[in-house]
């Protein structure tokens, strides 16, 4: 990675072997924030195109839908009695498949409307999208292409599980494209609307948690949901944490996050409220009985880490390196947060 480069010198003098951008985008004329180096994903062959699709996708973030995969499907089988591991792999595949397509879709939303470009405020990797657009690794067109491709994709193992599970899966198959692609598509840009959160909140909680137990045993219960309360708020508030450093250019744009509507005081409120809530819907998954009395610990133990977080939250252009540390600090949340959960319904009795 290289910092301190302009990203319009990297469209307009793309290395030889890379795609070059087309598009006209509108570019500050100085950058000192870091992003992804065309040099190193140059080259035209297969694994230097391969690569460049992959990194297009920002696996790093592939965690977020893996773990509430996992959750769910341990939910499902412990009520099952055993693992059916052939309908909990297909679900891990298609759920990533549609949430690197997302990702994919985002930044080209992001482009069209003009939200990434100018974003020198970003703190790259985790903010800003990938990137590669304004880099001129991809164009805009070649990721729309990348991320239709990935929604293809994932019909695969979906047209799999339904000749396993029935047409159920198709149902919630569709709801996870749905709004995936409706989070990004200019027209209607949930994330651009002030619902993007509790969208990300509903796509990694809810869906993937109760859809992957139904996989194991074909049960949907109130516990289950309970349980997927906080593991969809972990990852929402990754989002609105995230959002925090792109602030000023989503406003510019007209991109109306919940940042954006509520400033610095009340996002910092409201990503508070997020962990807040999270806790409670531990506790009511303790108190149905899905989850043992003693998750309670671990359950603290993240509000807390949320709180610290949440206190953190502040002006990028004053503080970035405190609020570098709790985007980090929110990634860490939904990581441990999901394993919690994995290892007390695992060993939970």
């Amino acid at each position: 990675r290289q910092a301190g480069r302009d990203e319009a010198n990297y469209a307009a003098n793309r290395p030889a072997g890379g795609a070059r951008a087309t598009e006209t985008h509108s570019m500050p004329q100085q950058t000192t924030v870091a992003g992804p180096s065309p040099e190193a994903f140059a080259g035209s062959g297969l694994g230097n195109r391969f690569r460049r699709a992959f990194f297009a996708t920002r696996p790093k973030f592939f965690t977020a839908s893996v773990l509430p995969v996992v959750v769910g499907t341990a939910l499902g089988a412990k009520a099952a009695g055993e693992l059916a591991w052939l309908p909990a792999l297909l679900a891990v595949i298609a759920t990533v498949l549609v949430h690197a397509a997302a990702n994919v879709l985002n930044d080209v939303g992001d482009d069209m409307t003009g939200a990434d470009a100018p974003n020198t405020g970003r703190i790259y990797p985790f903010t800003g999208g990938s990137r590669f657009i304004q880099a001129g690794i991809l164009t805009r067109e070649e990721m729309r292409r990348l991320g239709i491709g990935l929604l293809v994709a994932s019909v695969i193992p979906g047209l799999a599980l339904v000749a396993i599970a029935g047409p159920m899966v198709i149902w919630l198959g569709l709801a996870g494209i749905a709004i995936g692609t409706l989070y990004s598509v200019p027209s209607v840009y949930l994330s651009g609307k002030g619902v993007g959160e509790l969208a990300v909140a509903v796509a990694f909680g809810p869906l993937p948690v109760m859809g992957a137990a139904w996989l194991q045993d074909g049960i949907f219960d109130l516990g289950r949901f309970f349980v997927s309360v906080p593991v969809g708020l972990w990852v929402g508030a990754i989002l609105l944490i995230n959002e925090v450093p792109d602030r000023v250019s989503d406003a510019a744009a007209g991109k109306r996050t919940q940042v954006v509507r509520l400033g610095i005081g009340g996002t910092k409120a409201l990503y508070i409220g997020m962990h807040a809530l999270a806790l409670a819907g531990g506790v009511a998954a303790i108190a149905v009985g899905v989850l043992p009395w003693w998750y309670a610990l671990p359950a603290v133990a993240l509000f807390a880490m949320g709180l610290k977080a949440g206190l953190g939250i502040a002006d990028v252009a004053d503080k970035r390196d405190q609020v570098q540390k709790s985007i980090e600090m929110t990634l860490a949340v939904q990581a441990l947060g999901s394993i919690a959960v994995i290892l007390t319904v695992a060993f939970g009795g």
